[in-house]
């Protein structure tokens, strides 16, 4: 990777993980007015529009064949479930703790591109999300001890799992503009979270408080538009596993407005477990390599796992 590249990754990379840090306690907000998954639908439904927008602004065309089908699978996996189980889980729990349990999300990715064969099981990479890992939990440790219900613990995992597949779902398939992907998975995962809210039987109503449609207007314009564009831009130069450690930053951003806003309590820890948050992505998930990685059997390194342009070299 030259540079530059590795520059645009990193600035995105930030980026990503200081606009993120605000979309769960939004998240909260909207959900003590519209029920889960058709607050979910509406924000993704919303989200999707205005892509659709920019693409036709951008002239860009919908994906077709292998292209199509790693834009649809990407918006079940992360847009349809991941956020189907975050929305649920966020009713009843703090967005700090929320995105503590989100931190997972680099290990499970991890292993399921060990599992898809893409990456090598690092030393370093493990290495670097326990020390975040301690570091998160080291910020929410009054969160933690909170009583919380199973379920909702639960279905954070669960939404973990499934972040964590749309990460490596992306890289098995053709590459796609960031706006396009977003645009189909969220179109995809915006009807599946509205035929869930259909059957579930929820009351499909409009926002009447301005808090809740400032809420929304966050999530659609920021916490889903730019910031997964941004998402998306940092996987097409770093490997799946690396581009998650943005969920182990992410809490230390979480943090602060969840406490002023929606009156999560916060440990004095704050400051020693932000620095250990900080070292462990440094760790994990900056640090230059000494040595590069060979690539997975059977798969060539960095752009190689583009299966167009595999095809370009033969």
């Amino acid at each position: 990777m030259t540079a530059d590249r590795e520059r645009v990754a990193l600035a995105c990379f930030v980026g990503n993980a200081v606009l993120i840090g605000g979309s769960a306690v939004a998240i909260r907000f909207t959900n003590r007015e519209l029920a889960p998954l058709w607050g979910a639908g509406l924000r993704f439904t919303l989200a999707a529009a205005l892509l659709l927008a920019v693409m036709a602004v951008l002239r860009q065309p919908l994906p077709r064949g292998r292209a199509l089908t790693g834009a649809l699978l990407y918006g079940v996996c992360n847009f349809g479930a991941g956020f189907a189980l975050l929305y649920y889980a966020l009713v009843r729990v703090h967005a700090g703790l929320g995105q503590t349990l989100l931190a997972l999300v680099p290990l499970v990715t991890l292993l399921l591109a060990v599992v898809w064969r893409q990456e090598r099981l690092r030393v370093a990479a493990v290495a670097g999300t326990l020390i975040a890992l301690a570091g998160v939990a080291v910020i929410s440790r009054a969160p933690v001890r909170a009583s919380v219900p199973p379920r909702s613990l639960l279905a954070l995992v669960g939404s973990a799992v499934c972040f964590a597949q749309a990460a490596v779902v992306v890289r098995r398939f053709p590459r796609v503009h960031p706006v396009t992907m977003n645009a189909v998975g969220m179109a995809t995962g915006a009807a599946l979270l509205v035929a869930g809210s259909l059957l579930l039987g929820e009351p499909l109503l409009l926002p009447r408080h301005a808090a809740t449609w400032a809420a929304l207007g966050y999530l659609v314009a920021v916490g889903s538009v730019v910031a997964f564009v941004l998402y998306l831009i940092v996987l097409r130069y770093w490997a799946a596993s690396r581009a998650a450690y943005v969920f182990v930053l992410i809490p230390f951003v979480t943090v602060a407005p969840s406490a002023w806003l929606d009156d999560e309590p916060v440990g004095a820890g704050l400051v020693l477990g932000g620095l250990l948050v900080l070292a462990g992505v440094y760790v994990g998930a900056l640090r230059p390599a000494r040595v590069p990685s060979p690539p997975a059997a059977g798969l060539p390194a960095e752009d190689g796992l583009d299966p167009m342009k595999k095809g370009r070299r033969r």
